[in-house]
């Protein structure tokens, strides 16, 4: 933009708008003040600033404090946790589904230490963190083990491997980075697309805010306003689709919720059984990786809502401002007279003799709460890995060592991808501390080290 629009589009915003730019335009500045050197090797690179990063480096500084200063922390945003705070901003999600002893550090009560005095953001029944008190916790953590300093603001776009000392190279666009050792922890996949929706957007794509079809994860609540009068067809019977709905519905909008099965009240996505050795234990004994395969998706089940969420959507329902598809599919979504056009199977509570077959609703815009796809042959970071260095798949997820490990590198990996040792909280809050547990000693003790690969 020249700067006579600059001007005057600067001269239009309002004084919040002022606010928000001058404080954006501060924080780039102190990112790029308190920004390490782009180094040339590293000990360890850790790929992700999310939990599962913040997690795994307090654990490990607290075993091996003389590591500080041997890592960098890659992120695009160049911010500890900045995904997580947007994403939970974007749905306007008041409080966490996890109790308060989930957290990045290592003290297990010390979030709850830190609530001190406001009890009142801990919600029930099971001391639940406040979003806010949350974040606010989290930088405070981050400040104790001082780590403000250690992202690289910048993707990594590839990581190949090599020989010697100093494997791996990361490829970003600041340079190449050459590692001792790599944790990846990016996240829990890629957002799932069904068939019909990637026809869909390739046809008829907005983009923003005015996307006629996106994504759960591509929803900011904070860039609509006012959706009066709309009416928005939401699939999906997760949690992510009762924020977004009844964020829908305080703007205005009528919401239609469509789940292939009948809607799940769960007040955890798995059974608090899976944080302890209640279930964890007969898990780690499973030696078939396909079984263990079928026994984290038996406990997460699909998606789900919470007692508290699903009650809000009942007595909205009552109110006619939703509308509950319960076991119904879309089969395809055409636009046309400024709506979609949307035809679906009536799949009659999974009861083919009782199904009403084709079925058809219209909507303004489509929300795709569908989850994530995990899948490490596809991930952009592991497929060079895995063609040099192969490792068993099972539908996605690697076999791992028992540290975590690629087989035969020094490349961690946490989050979703570890599910198969983790188990179905892998890429929860609580899975962060687990992956800790598992790859904090290999880094801490030299004997637990595996031999640089040979020149």
């Amino acid at each position: 933009m020249g700067t006579i629009g600059y001007s005057q589009s600067y001269s239009q915003t309002s004084s919040e708008g002022d606010s928000s730019f001058i404080s954006q335009f501060c924080q780039s500045i102190r990112i790029l003040t308190l920004m390490p050197a782009f180094p040339a090797t590293l000990k360890l690179a850790v790929i992700g600033a999310g939990p599962q990063g913040l997690t795994l480096l307090t654990h490990l500084l607290q075993k091996r404090p003389q590591l500080r200063g041997q890592f960098r922390v890659f992120d695009p945003s160049g911010q500890w946790m900045q995904r997580w705070r947007e994403q939970f901003a974007a749905q306007e999600i008041e409080h966490l589904r996890s109790p308060a002893v989930h957290h990045p550090d290592p003290h297990p009560g010390a979030l709850r230490n830190f609530a001190e005095g406001r009890e009142s953001e801990l919600y029930p029944p099971y001391a639940l963190p406040g979003t806010q008190l949350f974040n606010e916790h989290c930088a405070a953590v981050i400040q104790r083990w001082q780590l403000e300093d250690c992202i690289l603001p910048h993707p990594v776009e590839g990581l190949t491997l090599s020989s010697g000392r100093f494997p791996f190279t990361l490829h970003s666009p600041a340079g190449l980075v050459k590692a001792r050792r790599v944790i990846l922890a990016t996240g829990s996949g890629q957002p799932h697309w069904p068939d019909w929706a990637v026809r869909a957007q390739l046809e008829h794509f907005l983009s923003g805010s005015d996307a006629r079809i996106a994504h759960s994860s591509q929803v900011d609540l904070r860039q609509l306003p006012s959706l009066q009068g709309e009416q928005i067809l939401i699939i999906g019977g997760g949690l992510s689709s009762g924020h977004l709905a009844l964020g829908a519905v305080r703007r205005g909008a009528r919401v239609t919720l469509m789940t292939r099965r009948n809607c799940r009240e769960k007040l955890f996505d798995a059974d608090p059984g899976w944080l302890g050795p209640k279930y964890l234990k007969g898990f780690a004994a499973e030696t078939d990786w396909y079984k263990r395969w079928q026994m984290i998706r038996d406990a997460r089940d699909g998606g789900s809502f919470t007692p508290e969420v699903l009650t809000k959507l009942r007595r909205l329902s009552r109110d006619g401002k939703v509308q509950f598809l319960e076991y119904c599919q879309v089969k395809q979504a055409t636009w046309g007279d400024n709506q979609w056009q949307i035809e679906f199977d009536e799949l009659g509570s999974n009861k083919p003799e009782l199904a009403g077959g084709n079925a058809h609703c219209t909507a303004k815009r489509i929300w795709l709460a569908t989850g994530s796809t995990l899948d490490a042959a596809q991930h952009p970071l592991l497929q060079s890995i895995q063609q040099s260095h192969p490792a068993e798949l099972v539908n996605g997820l690697p076999v791992l060592d028992q540290h975590l490990r690629w087989p035969g590198l020094e490349l961690f990996v946490s989050g979703g991808l570890a599910a198969l040792q983790l188990g179905p909280a892998a890429r929860n809050l609580f899975g962060g501390r687990l992956a800790a547990e598992r790859i904090v000693p290999a880094i801490a003790k030299p004997s637990l080290a595996l031999p640089a690969l040979s020149p």
